[in-house]
Protein backbone atom coordinates (compact mmCIF):
# COMPACT_ATOMS: atom_id res chain seq x y z
CA UNK A 1 0.00 0.00 0.00
CA UNK A 2 2.81 2.43 0.77
CA UNK A 3 3.68 2.52 -2.92
CA UNK A 4 0.13 3.38 -3.93
CA UNK A 5 -2.52 5.91 -2.91
CA UNK A 6 -5.07 3.07 -2.79
CA UNK A 7 -5.49 -0.54 -3.79
CA UNK A 8 -8.33 0.41 -6.13
CA UNK A 9 -9.52 3.74 -7.51
CA UNK A 10 -13.12 3.88 -8.73
CA UNK A 11 -13.85 6.80 -11.07
CA UNK A 12 -17.53 7.65 -10.85
CA UNK A 13 -19.84 7.44 -7.83
CA UNK A 14 -23.17 6.52 -9.41
CA UNK A 15 -25.03 3.35 -8.50
CA UNK A 16 -22.63 1.19 -10.51
CA UNK A 17 -19.34 2.66 -9.28
CA UNK A 18 -20.55 2.92 -5.70
CA UNK A 19 -21.52 -0.74 -5.61
CA UNK A 20 -18.07 -1.72 -6.88
CA UNK A 21 -16.45 0.48 -4.21
CA UNK A 22 -18.66 -0.90 -1.45
CA UNK A 23 -17.98 -4.50 -2.44
CA UNK A 24 -14.24 -3.89 -2.28
CA UNK A 25 -14.30 -1.84 0.95
CA UNK A 26 -16.24 -4.60 2.71
CA UNK A 27 -13.27 -6.89 2.00
CA UNK A 28 -10.89 -4.48 3.73
CA UNK A 29 -9.42 -3.23 0.45
CA UNK A 30 -8.41 0.42 0.37
CA UNK A 31 -10.56 2.34 -2.10
CA UNK A 32 -10.75 5.91 -3.38
CA UNK A 33 -14.15 6.72 -4.92
CA UNK A 34 -13.87 9.75 -7.23
CA UNK A 35 -16.73 11.97 -8.33
CA UNK A 36 -16.62 14.96 -10.71
CA UNK A 37 -19.52 16.73 -9.00
CA UNK A 38 -20.22 17.72 -5.39
CA UNK A 39 -22.04 15.96 -2.54
CA UNK A 40 -25.50 17.36 -1.82
CA UNK A 41 -28.00 16.45 0.91
CA UNK A 42 -31.47 15.35 -0.12
CA UNK A 43 -33.14 18.32 1.57
CA UNK A 44 -31.17 20.73 -0.60
CA UNK A 45 -32.16 18.97 -3.81
CA UNK A 46 -35.77 18.93 -2.66
CA UNK A 47 -35.68 22.67 -1.99
CA UNK A 48 -34.13 23.26 -5.41
CA UNK A 49 -37.00 21.31 -6.99
CA UNK A 50 -39.64 23.28 -5.11
CA UNK A 51 -38.06 26.58 -6.12
CA UNK A 52 -37.57 25.68 -9.77
CA UNK A 53 -40.07 27.01 -12.34
CA UNK A 54 -38.90 24.28 -14.76
CA UNK A 55 -40.68 21.27 -13.25
CA UNK A 56 -40.41 19.30 -16.49
CA UNK A 57 -36.59 19.45 -16.48
CA UNK A 58 -35.47 16.61 -14.22
CA UNK A 59 -31.89 17.88 -14.20
CA UNK A 60 -32.88 21.34 -12.96
CA UNK A 61 -32.68 20.74 -9.17
CA UNK A 62 -29.17 19.28 -9.47
CA UNK A 63 -25.73 20.89 -9.70
CA UNK A 64 -24.62 22.13 -13.08
CA UNK A 65 -21.12 23.42 -12.54
CA UNK A 66 -18.58 24.75 -15.05
CA UNK A 67 -16.27 21.80 -14.27
CA UNK A 68 -19.04 19.19 -14.02
CA UNK A 69 -21.64 20.07 -16.63
CA UNK A 70 -24.82 18.01 -16.80
CA UNK A 71 -25.94 16.60 -20.12
CA UNK A 72 -28.88 18.97 -20.68
CA UNK A 73 -26.62 22.01 -20.81
CA UNK A 74 -26.82 23.65 -24.20
CA UNK A 75 -23.66 23.06 -26.19
CA UNK A 76 -22.27 20.21 -24.09
CA UNK A 77 -23.47 17.53 -26.52
CA UNK A 78 -23.03 18.32 -30.21
CA UNK A 79 -25.38 16.21 -32.35
CA UNK A 80 -24.41 15.22 -35.91
CA UNK A 81 -26.88 12.38 -36.57
CA UNK A 82 -30.55 12.32 -37.54
CA UNK A 83 -31.67 11.98 -33.89
CA UNK A 84 -30.59 14.12 -30.92
CA UNK A 85 -29.57 11.72 -28.15
CA UNK A 86 -29.93 13.76 -24.95
CA UNK A 87 -29.89 11.59 -21.82
CA UNK A 88 -30.41 13.33 -18.49
CA UNK A 89 -27.08 12.44 -16.91
CA UNK A 90 -26.17 14.00 -13.55
CA UNK A 91 -22.79 14.70 -11.97
CA UNK A 92 -22.88 14.56 -8.18
CA UNK A 93 -22.27 11.91 -5.52
CA UNK A 94 -24.73 9.15 -6.35
CA UNK A 95 -25.07 10.01 -10.05
CA UNK A 96 -28.14 9.79 -12.22
CA UNK A 97 -30.09 7.38 -9.99
CA UNK A 98 -31.08 10.44 -7.99
CA UNK A 99 -33.77 10.75 -10.69
CA UNK A 100 -34.95 7.59 -12.38
CA UNK A 101 -38.04 5.42 -12.51
CA UNK A 102 -36.10 2.85 -10.43
CA UNK A 103 -37.00 0.02 -12.82
CA UNK A 104 -34.82 -2.98 -11.99
CA UNK A 105 -35.43 -5.71 -14.54
CA UNK A 106 -33.17 -8.65 -15.33
CA UNK A 107 -32.21 -9.61 -18.84
CA UNK A 108 -33.43 -13.04 -19.90
CA UNK A 109 -31.30 -15.88 -21.32
CA UNK A 110 -32.84 -15.09 -24.73
CA UNK A 111 -31.82 -11.41 -24.52
CA UNK A 112 -28.22 -12.53 -24.06
CA UNK A 113 -28.21 -14.83 -27.13
CA UNK A 114 -30.01 -12.70 -29.66
CA UNK A 115 -27.56 -13.41 -32.48
CA UNK A 116 -27.62 -17.17 -31.95
CA UNK A 117 -31.41 -17.27 -31.70
CA UNK A 118 -32.45 -14.60 -34.19
CA UNK A 119 -29.41 -13.77 -36.32
CA UNK A 120 -29.22 -10.09 -35.39
CA UNK A 121 -27.00 -8.02 -33.10
CA UNK A 122 -24.41 -9.51 -30.77
CA UNK A 123 -24.48 -12.27 -28.16
CA UNK A 124 -23.21 -11.66 -24.65
CA UNK A 125 -19.91 -13.47 -23.98
CA UNK A 126 -21.44 -15.18 -20.93
CA UNK A 127 -24.47 -17.23 -19.96
CA UNK A 128 -27.38 -15.93 -17.88
CA UNK A 129 -26.54 -18.49 -15.17
CA UNK A 130 -23.11 -16.86 -14.67
CA UNK A 131 -24.70 -13.51 -13.93
CA UNK A 132 -27.73 -14.76 -11.99
CA UNK A 133 -26.17 -14.84 -8.46
CA UNK A 134 -24.93 -11.27 -8.91
CA UNK A 135 -28.39 -10.13 -9.94
CA UNK A 136 -29.51 -11.39 -6.52
CA UNK A 137 -26.78 -9.40 -4.73
CA UNK A 138 -27.65 -6.26 -6.70
CA UNK A 139 -31.36 -6.63 -5.90
CA UNK A 140 -30.52 -7.02 -2.22
CA UNK A 141 -28.43 -3.83 -2.18
CA UNK A 142 -31.07 -1.84 -4.07
CA UNK A 143 -33.88 -3.39 -1.96
CA UNK A 144 -35.90 -4.33 -5.01
CA UNK A 145 -39.64 -4.98 -4.74
CA UNK A 146 -40.93 -7.49 -7.27
CA UNK A 147 -43.19 -10.42 -8.05
CA UNK A 148 -41.83 -13.94 -7.60
CA UNK A 149 -44.51 -15.53 -9.77
CA UNK A 150 -44.66 -13.73 -13.13
CA UNK A 151 -43.33 -14.65 -16.56
CA UNK A 152 -41.39 -11.51 -17.40
CA UNK A 153 -40.86 -12.72 -20.95
CA UNK A 154 -44.46 -11.69 -21.58
CA UNK A 155 -45.65 -15.03 -22.88
CA UNK A 156 -48.32 -15.32 -20.22
CA UNK A 157 -47.01 -18.61 -18.88
CA UNK A 158 -47.90 -19.63 -15.33
CA UNK A 159 -44.31 -19.58 -14.12
CA UNK A 160 -41.55 -17.36 -12.80
CA UNK A 161 -39.18 -16.22 -15.53
CA UNK A 162 -36.27 -15.58 -15.87
CA UNK A 163 -35.00 -18.17 -13.38
CA UNK A 164 -34.10 -16.90 -9.90
CA UNK A 165 -32.12 -18.47 -7.05
CA UNK A 166 -33.33 -15.91 -4.49
CA UNK A 167 -36.67 -14.19 -3.95
CA UNK A 168 -37.08 -10.45 -4.33
CA UNK A 169 -36.12 -8.62 -1.11
CA UNK A 170 -39.58 -7.02 -0.89
CA UNK A 171 -43.03 -7.95 -2.24
CA UNK A 172 -44.61 -5.89 -5.04
CA UNK A 173 -46.74 -2.89 -4.17
CA UNK A 174 -50.51 -3.11 -4.51
CA UNK A 175 -51.84 -2.23 -7.92
CA UNK A 176 -52.94 1.36 -8.37
CA UNK A 177 -56.50 1.89 -9.55
CA UNK A 178 -55.08 3.27 -12.83
CA UNK A 179 -53.01 0.16 -13.53
CA UNK A 180 -55.75 -2.18 -12.35
CA UNK A 181 -58.44 -0.72 -14.62
CA UNK A 182 -56.22 -0.65 -17.71
CA UNK A 183 -55.26 -4.25 -17.01
CA UNK A 184 -58.88 -5.31 -16.53
CA UNK A 185 -59.99 -3.79 -19.83
CA UNK A 186 -56.97 -4.59 -22.05
CA UNK A 187 -56.04 -8.09 -20.83
CA UNK A 188 -59.08 -9.74 -22.47
CA UNK A 189 -57.62 -8.53 -25.80
CA UNK A 190 -54.54 -10.70 -25.19
CA UNK A 191 -52.18 -8.11 -23.65
CA UNK A 192 -49.94 -9.49 -20.90
CA UNK A 193 -49.45 -7.01 -18.06
CA UNK A 194 -46.32 -7.52 -15.98
CA UNK A 195 -45.43 -5.87 -12.67
CA UNK A 196 -42.25 -3.80 -12.89
CA UNK A 197 -39.62 -4.74 -10.30
CA UNK A 198 -38.35 -1.51 -8.79
CA UNK A 199 -35.93 -0.10 -6.23
CA UNK A 200 -38.69 1.37 -4.05
CA UNK A 201 -39.16 -1.10 -1.18
CA UNK A 202 -42.71 -1.74 -0.06
CA UNK A 203 -41.49 -2.43 3.48
CA UNK A 204 -38.95 -0.54 5.55
CA UNK A 205 -35.59 -2.27 5.04
CA UNK A 206 -32.33 -1.49 6.83
CA UNK A 207 -32.96 2.20 7.34
CA UNK A 208 -34.79 2.85 4.06
CA UNK A 209 -38.43 3.81 4.53
CA UNK A 210 -41.12 2.11 2.49
CA UNK A 211 -42.42 3.96 -0.56
CA UNK A 212 -45.47 6.06 0.32
CA UNK A 213 -46.43 6.91 -3.27
CA UNK A 214 -45.32 10.55 -3.44
CA UNK A 215 -45.25 10.22 -7.25
CA UNK A 216 -42.09 12.34 -7.37
CA UNK A 217 -39.45 9.72 -8.29
CA UNK A 218 -38.31 12.08 -11.00
CA UNK A 219 -36.69 14.45 -10.19
CA UNK A 220 -36.23 13.42 -6.54
CA UNK A 221 -37.78 11.07 -4.00
CA UNK A 222 -38.62 13.35 -1.05
CA UNK A 223 -38.23 10.69 1.65
CA UNK A 224 -35.35 8.55 0.37
CA UNK A 225 -37.42 5.43 -0.19
CA UNK A 226 -36.30 5.13 -3.81
CA UNK A 227 -32.72 3.91 -4.21
CA UNK A 228 -30.01 6.32 -5.33
CA UNK A 229 -26.30 5.61 -5.68
CA UNK A 230 -25.25 7.96 -2.87
CA UNK A 231 -26.76 5.47 -0.39
CA UNK A 232 -24.22 2.81 -1.35
CA UNK A 233 -21.40 5.37 -1.68
CA UNK A 234 -21.94 6.38 1.94
CA UNK A 235 -21.98 2.72 3.01
CA UNK A 236 -18.65 2.30 1.23
CA UNK A 237 -17.39 5.33 3.14
CA UNK A 238 -18.51 3.74 6.41
CA UNK A 239 -16.43 0.68 5.45
CA UNK A 240 -13.36 2.86 5.01
CA UNK A 241 -13.49 4.01 1.39
CA UNK A 242 -12.34 7.59 0.77
CA UNK A 243 -14.79 9.72 -1.21
CA UNK A 244 -13.16 12.42 -3.32
CA UNK A 245 -15.71 14.83 -4.81
CA UNK A 246 -15.17 17.65 -7.32
CA UNK A 247 -12.33 15.66 -8.85
CA UNK A 248 -12.63 15.53 -12.66
CA UNK A 249 -10.58 12.68 -14.14
CA UNK A 250 -9.04 13.60 -17.47
CA UNK A 251 -6.22 11.10 -18.07
CA UNK A 252 -5.32 7.50 -17.32
CA UNK A 253 -1.56 6.97 -17.30
CA UNK A 254 -0.05 3.71 -18.57
CA UNK A 255 3.15 2.10 -17.36
CA UNK A 256 5.11 -1.12 -17.55
CA UNK A 257 3.27 -4.03 -19.15
CA UNK A 258 0.53 -1.66 -20.38
CA UNK A 259 -0.88 -1.50 -16.88
CA UNK A 260 -2.70 1.63 -15.76
CA UNK A 261 -0.53 3.23 -13.07
CA UNK A 262 -2.29 6.52 -12.28
CA UNK A 263 -5.31 8.71 -12.85
CA UNK A 264 -4.89 12.44 -13.34
CA UNK A 265 -7.69 14.74 -12.29
CA UNK A 266 -8.39 18.44 -11.98
CA UNK A 267 -9.96 20.23 -9.03
CA UNK A 268 -12.32 23.18 -9.66
CA UNK A 269 -9.43 25.66 -9.43
CA UNK A 270 -7.82 23.98 -12.44
CA UNK A 271 -4.96 22.43 -10.49
CA UNK A 272 -3.91 18.98 -11.67
CA UNK A 273 -3.42 16.01 -9.32
CA UNK A 274 -2.17 12.43 -9.72
CA UNK A 275 -3.31 9.32 -7.82
CA UNK A 276 -1.87 5.81 -8.08
CA UNK A 277 -3.42 2.39 -7.44
CA UNK A 278 -3.06 -1.30 -8.23
CA UNK A 279 -6.41 -1.47 -10.03
CA UNK A 280 -8.70 1.07 -11.64
CA UNK A 281 -12.43 0.90 -12.30
CA UNK A 282 -13.91 3.54 -14.60
CA UNK A 283 -17.59 3.94 -13.77
CA UNK A 284 -18.27 7.38 -15.21
CA UNK A 285 -21.50 6.46 -17.10
CA UNK A 286 -21.95 5.42 -20.73
CA UNK A 287 -20.85 8.81 -22.08
CA UNK A 288 -18.02 9.94 -19.82
CA UNK A 289 -16.33 6.53 -19.54
CA UNK A 290 -15.49 6.20 -23.27
CA UNK A 291 -14.57 9.89 -23.37
CA UNK A 292 -11.96 9.39 -20.64
CA UNK A 293 -10.55 6.33 -22.42
CA UNK A 294 -10.27 8.17 -25.74
CA UNK A 295 -8.72 11.25 -24.12
CA UNK A 296 -6.15 8.92 -22.51
CA UNK A 297 -5.61 6.85 -25.66
CA UNK A 298 -6.13 3.59 -23.75
CA UNK A 299 -8.20 0.41 -24.14
CA UNK A 300 -8.98 1.13 -27.77
CA UNK A 301 -6.90 -1.29 -29.85
CA UNK A 302 -10.19 -2.56 -31.33
CA UNK A 303 -11.30 0.96 -32.30
CA UNK A 304 -14.64 0.19 -30.60
CA UNK A 305 -14.46 2.71 -27.74
CA UNK A 306 -17.30 5.20 -28.15
CA UNK A 307 -18.96 3.15 -30.92
CA UNK A 308 -22.09 0.92 -30.89
CA UNK A 309 -24.02 3.59 -29.01
CA UNK A 310 -27.51 2.38 -28.11
CA UNK A 311 -30.49 3.84 -26.27
CA UNK A 312 -33.94 2.31 -25.93
CA UNK A 313 -35.23 4.85 -28.38
CA UNK A 314 -38.96 5.17 -27.81
CA UNK A 315 -42.23 6.78 -28.77
CA UNK A 316 -45.45 7.51 -26.93
CA UNK A 317 -49.23 7.66 -26.89
CA UNK A 318 -51.44 9.91 -24.77
CA UNK A 319 -55.21 9.78 -24.77
CA UNK A 320 -58.24 10.45 -22.59
CA UNK A 321 -60.15 7.32 -21.56
CA UNK A 322 -63.92 7.10 -21.25
CA UNK A 323 -63.76 6.60 -17.49
CA UNK A 324 -61.89 8.18 -14.57
CA UNK A 325 -58.68 6.21 -13.90
CA UNK A 326 -57.03 8.66 -11.49
CA UNK A 327 -53.39 8.56 -12.67
CA UNK A 328 -50.76 10.19 -10.47
CA UNK A 329 -51.30 8.16 -7.33
CA UNK A 330 -48.43 5.82 -6.36
CA UNK A 331 -45.10 5.28 -8.13
CA UNK A 332 -44.48 6.89 -11.53
CA UNK A 333 -44.32 3.46 -13.17
CA UNK A 334 -45.83 0.17 -12.07
CA UNK A 335 -45.55 -2.14 -15.03
CA UNK A 336 -46.40 -2.62 -18.61
CA UNK A 337 -47.29 -4.82 -21.54
CA UNK A 338 -44.65 -7.36 -22.60
CA UNK A 339 -46.22 -9.27 -25.50
CA UNK A 340 -43.36 -8.18 -27.76
CA UNK A 341 -40.43 -8.91 -25.46
CA UNK A 342 -39.27 -12.11 -27.14
CA UNK A 343 -40.08 -14.33 -30.11
CA UNK A 344 -39.18 -15.12 -33.72
CA UNK A 345 -40.32 -11.62 -34.71
CA UNK A 346 -36.94 -10.42 -33.39
CA UNK A 347 -35.48 -11.70 -36.65
CA UNK A 348 -37.42 -8.93 -38.39
CA UNK A 349 -38.00 -6.08 -35.97
CA UNK A 350 -37.11 -4.76 -32.55
CA UNK A 351 -38.62 -6.04 -29.32
CA UNK A 352 -41.22 -3.64 -27.86
CA UNK A 353 -42.29 -2.72 -24.34
CA UNK A 354 -45.28 -0.54 -23.49
CA UNK A 355 -44.97 1.07 -20.04
CA UNK A 356 -47.90 2.79 -18.39
CA UNK A 357 -46.62 6.09 -17.09
CA UNK A 358 -48.36 7.23 -13.92
CA UNK A 359 -47.21 10.80 -13.55
CA UNK A 360 -49.61 13.48 -12.32
CA UNK A 361 -50.94 14.83 -15.66
CA UNK A 362 -52.38 18.19 -14.55
CA UNK A 363 -49.62 20.29 -16.15
CA UNK A 364 -49.94 18.56 -19.53
CA UNK A 365 -53.72 18.75 -19.43
CA UNK A 366 -53.71 22.43 -18.44
CA UNK A 367 -51.38 23.34 -21.31
CA UNK A 368 -53.62 21.38 -23.69
CA UNK A 369 -56.75 23.19 -22.53
CA UNK A 370 -55.17 26.64 -22.67
CA UNK A 371 -54.18 25.97 -26.28
CA UNK A 372 -57.86 25.20 -26.92
CA UNK A 373 -58.80 28.60 -25.47
CA UNK A 374 -60.48 27.16 -22.37
CA UNK A 375 -60.31 29.61 -19.43
CA UNK A 376 -62.05 30.53 -16.16
CA UNK A 377 -64.30 28.13 -14.30
CA UNK A 378 -64.59 25.94 -17.41
CA UNK A 379 -60.81 25.50 -17.29
CA UNK A 380 -60.93 24.33 -13.66
CA UNK A 381 -63.72 21.89 -14.40
CA UNK A 382 -62.01 20.47 -17.50
CA UNK A 383 -58.67 20.06 -15.70
CA UNK A 384 -60.39 17.94 -13.05
CA UNK A 385 -62.34 15.95 -15.65
CA UNK A 386 -59.55 15.23 -18.15
CA UNK A 387 -56.68 14.73 -15.69
CA UNK A 388 -58.62 11.86 -14.14
CA UNK A 389 -58.92 10.21 -17.57
CA UNK A 390 -55.40 10.80 -18.94
CA UNK A 391 -53.52 7.71 -20.15
CA UNK A 392 -49.81 7.92 -20.99
CA UNK A 393 -48.17 4.95 -22.74
CA UNK A 394 -44.38 5.12 -22.95
CA UNK A 395 -42.98 2.67 -25.49
CA UNK A 396 -39.37 1.53 -25.84
CA UNK A 397 -37.66 -0.32 -28.67
CA UNK A 398 -34.74 -2.70 -28.65
CA UNK A 399 -31.78 -1.16 -30.48
CA UNK A 400 -28.93 -3.00 -32.19
CA UNK A 401 -25.25 -1.98 -31.91
CA UNK A 402 -23.87 -0.17 -34.96
CA UNK A 403 -20.26 1.10 -35.02
CA UNK A 404 -21.29 4.27 -36.85
CA UNK A 405 -23.50 5.30 -33.91
CA UNK A 406 -20.81 6.79 -31.74
CA UNK A 407 -19.56 9.52 -29.44
CA UNK A 408 -16.18 11.26 -29.39
CA UNK A 409 -14.45 14.02 -27.45
CA UNK A 410 -15.28 17.24 -29.22
CA UNK A 411 -12.35 18.43 -31.37
CA UNK A 412 -12.69 22.10 -30.37
CA UNK A 413 -15.22 22.66 -27.57
CA UNK A 414 -13.98 22.43 -23.98
CA UNK A 415 -15.42 23.01 -20.50
CA UNK A 416 -14.12 25.40 -17.83
CA UNK A 417 -11.18 23.09 -17.08
CA UNK A 418 -10.17 22.76 -20.74
CA UNK A 419 -11.56 19.21 -20.96
CA UNK A 420 -13.37 18.38 -24.22
CA UNK A 421 -17.14 18.20 -24.35
CA UNK A 422 -18.80 15.52 -26.53
CA UNK A 423 -19.95 15.09 -30.10
CA UNK A 424 -22.63 12.44 -30.77
CA UNK A 425 -23.73 10.74 -33.97
CA UNK A 426 -26.89 8.66 -33.61
CA UNK A 427 -29.36 7.35 -36.17
CA UNK A 428 -32.39 5.20 -35.41
CA UNK A 429 -31.96 1.98 -37.38
CA UNK A 430 -34.32 0.07 -39.70
CA UNK A 431 -34.72 -2.66 -37.04
CA UNK A 432 -36.51 -0.13 -34.83
CA UNK A 433 -38.41 1.49 -37.72
CA UNK A 434 -39.78 -1.92 -38.76
CA UNK A 435 -41.43 -2.19 -35.34
CA UNK A 436 -43.27 1.14 -35.57
CA UNK A 437 -46.33 -0.26 -37.46
CA UNK A 438 -46.70 -2.90 -34.75
CA UNK A 439 -46.69 -0.20 -32.10
CA UNK A 440 -49.23 1.92 -33.96
CA UNK A 441 -51.55 -1.07 -34.29
CA UNK A 442 -51.32 -1.59 -30.54
CA UNK A 443 -51.99 2.10 -29.95
CA UNK A 444 -55.13 1.97 -32.08
CA UNK A 445 -56.36 -1.04 -30.11
CA UNK A 446 -55.64 0.63 -26.74
CA UNK A 447 -57.67 3.70 -27.75
CA UNK A 448 -60.53 1.59 -29.12
CA UNK A 449 -60.83 -0.63 -26.05
CA UNK A 450 -60.60 2.29 -23.60
CA UNK A 451 -63.12 4.38 -25.56
CA UNK A 452 -60.39 6.96 -25.85
CA UNK A 453 -59.96 10.38 -27.39
CA UNK A 454 -56.40 10.80 -28.68
CA UNK A 455 -54.25 13.60 -27.31
CA UNK A 456 -51.05 12.52 -29.18
CA UNK A 457 -50.47 9.19 -30.94
CA UNK A 458 -47.27 10.07 -32.82
CA UNK A 459 -44.67 11.65 -30.57
CA UNK A 460 -41.81 10.79 -32.91
CA UNK A 461 -38.76 9.03 -31.53
CA UNK A 462 -37.86 9.92 -27.96
CA UNK A 463 -34.89 9.61 -25.59
CA UNK A 464 -35.03 6.99 -22.84
CA UNK A 465 -31.70 7.70 -21.07
CA UNK A 466 -30.46 4.08 -21.29
CA UNK A 467 -26.95 4.48 -22.71
CA UNK A 468 -25.34 1.18 -23.74
CA UNK A 469 -22.68 -0.28 -26.02
CA UNK A 470 -20.07 2.50 -25.91
CA UNK A 471 -17.39 0.30 -24.31
CA UNK A 472 -18.88 -2.92 -25.58
CA UNK A 473 -18.32 -6.36 -24.05
CA UNK A 474 -17.35 -9.28 -26.28
CA UNK A 475 -15.44 -12.51 -26.70
CA UNK A 476 -12.63 -11.09 -28.83
CA UNK A 477 -10.12 -8.28 -28.44
CA UNK A 478 -10.61 -7.56 -32.13
CA UNK A 479 -14.20 -6.34 -31.87
CA UNK A 480 -14.84 -5.36 -28.25
CA UNK A 481 -13.41 -3.27 -25.41
CA UNK A 482 -13.91 -5.55 -22.38
CA UNK A 483 -14.24 -9.28 -21.80
CA UNK A 484 -16.94 -11.08 -19.81
CA UNK A 485 -15.34 -9.88 -16.55
CA UNK A 486 -15.59 -6.25 -17.75
CA UNK A 487 -11.79 -6.21 -17.78
CA UNK A 488 -10.33 -4.28 -20.70
CA UNK A 489 -8.56 -6.43 -23.24
CA UNK A 490 -5.64 -3.99 -23.40
CA UNK A 491 -4.92 -3.38 -19.69
CA UNK A 492 -5.22 -6.23 -17.21
CA UNK A 493 -5.78 -3.92 -14.20
CA UNK A 494 -8.41 -1.68 -15.83
CA UNK A 495 -12.10 -2.60 -15.44
CA UNK A 496 -15.14 -0.72 -16.72
CA UNK A 497 -18.33 -0.56 -14.62
CA UNK A 498 -21.05 1.06 -16.70
CA UNK A 499 -24.11 0.28 -18.79
CA UNK A 500 -21.76 1.05 -21.69
CA UNK A 501 -20.41 -2.53 -21.58
CA UNK A 502 -23.82 -4.06 -22.44
CA UNK A 503 -23.62 -5.61 -25.93
CA UNK A 504 -27.32 -6.39 -26.55
CA UNK A 505 -29.85 -3.85 -25.35
CA UNK A 506 -33.03 -5.91 -25.06
CA UNK A 507 -35.75 -3.54 -23.89
CA UNK A 508 -35.23 -3.21 -20.15
CA UNK A 509 -33.66 -0.50 -18.03
CA UNK A 510 -30.00 -1.62 -17.83
CA UNK A 511 -28.99 -0.20 -14.42
CA UNK A 512 -29.53 -3.35 -12.34
CA UNK A 513 -27.48 -5.37 -14.83
CA UNK A 514 -24.60 -2.89 -14.68
CA UNK A 515 -24.67 -3.04 -10.87
CA UNK A 516 -24.60 -6.86 -10.97
CA UNK A 517 -21.65 -6.80 -13.38
CA UNK A 518 -19.83 -4.26 -11.17
CA UNK A 519 -20.25 -6.41 -8.06
CA UNK A 520 -18.90 -9.36 -10.04
CA UNK A 521 -15.87 -7.35 -11.25
CA UNK A 522 -15.18 -6.14 -7.71
CA UNK A 523 -15.16 -9.70 -6.41
CA UNK A 524 -12.70 -10.69 -9.16
CA UNK A 525 -10.40 -7.80 -8.24
CA UNK A 526 -10.65 -8.62 -4.54
CA UNK A 527 -9.40 -12.14 -5.22
CA UNK A 528 -6.45 -10.84 -7.25
CA UNK A 529 -5.24 -8.23 -4.75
Amino acid sequence: MADFDADVIVIGSGAVGSNAAYELAKEGISVILMEAGPRLPRWKILENFRASPRKGNHNDPYPNLPWAINSFTEGYLEQTGSFDLMPGMLRLLGGTTWHWAAATWRYTPEDMKINTLYGVGRDWPMEYDELEPFYGLAEEELRVAGSDSEDQNGHGRDMQYPPRSTPYPAPPEAETYYFKRLKERLSPEGYHFIHEPNARPTISLQGRPACTGNNNCMPVCPIGAMYSGNMTAEKAEDEGAQILTEAVAYKLETGEGDKIVAVHYKSPDGESHRLTAKYFIVAANGYETPKLLMMSDVANSSDQVGRNLMDHTGMGLQFFADEALWPGRGPVQQGGIFNWRDGDFRKDHAAIKHSLSNNVPNKVVTEYLLKQGVVGSELDEQIRHLSARFVDVSTVFEMLPHPENRLQPHPTRVDALGIPTLTIHYDVDDYVKAAVPVVKADYAKFVEVMGGTVYDDDTGFQNRDHIMGTVIMGDSADNSVVNHECRTWDHENLFLATTGVIPASGLINPTLTAVALAIRSAQIIAKEI
